[in-house]
């Protein structure tokens, strides 16, 4: 004979995630209101909003990175430059799937800015160049930086 032992939720969090996020969704599914444990679903799901944006400014710097030292680190780009492009193509399709959201995309446009100048300066640091010879300000556009024939 099989009996169900109640535990509290907030309990099950802290001890046995996945079996949280189960028992979570049956009661969502069950409409359960009542019993969910409010303060970990509305944690849970603003962390995957921050994740959501981490991974935009992420893929948007290595994307930004690698288009720097495709276009700018010549002494390296014969051995590198295979390497470079398969980089390119890879953090291309992830950003693209992510900016299929349309608060996504204007993320993205909101962070440019802010990646391209972390971008720069790690590229700077990278290839040991001057750093007059990287482009203050983006050189790119969001249409070529996701275009898969584009490289500077």
């Amino acid at each position: 004979m099989k009996t169900d032992i109640k535990i509290p939720l907030p309990d099950i969090y802290n001890t046995d995630f996945v079996l949280w996020i189960d028992e979570t969704v049956k009661q969502l599914k069950n409409k359960d209101l009542v019993n969910l444990d409010w303060e970990h679903l509305i944690e849970e799901i603003e962390a995957l909003g921050s994740e959501q944006r981490r991974k935009v400014r992420s893929y948007l710097k290595q994307l930004f990175i690698h288009l720097l030292l495709y276009r700018y680190w010549i002494s390296e780009k014969e051995r590198c430059e295979r390497g470079w492009q398969d980089e390119i193509e890879n953090f291309r399709d992830e950003l693209e799937d992510l900016l299929e959201s349309k608060t996504l995309y204007n993320y993205c446009l909101q962070e440019w800015d802010n990646m391209y100048v972390k971008a720069r300066l790690r590229v700077i640091q990278k290839t040991g160049l001057e750093p007059s010879i990287f482009p203050i300000d983006c050189p790119f556009t969001l249409e070529q930086i996701l275009d898969f024939d584009f490289l500077p």
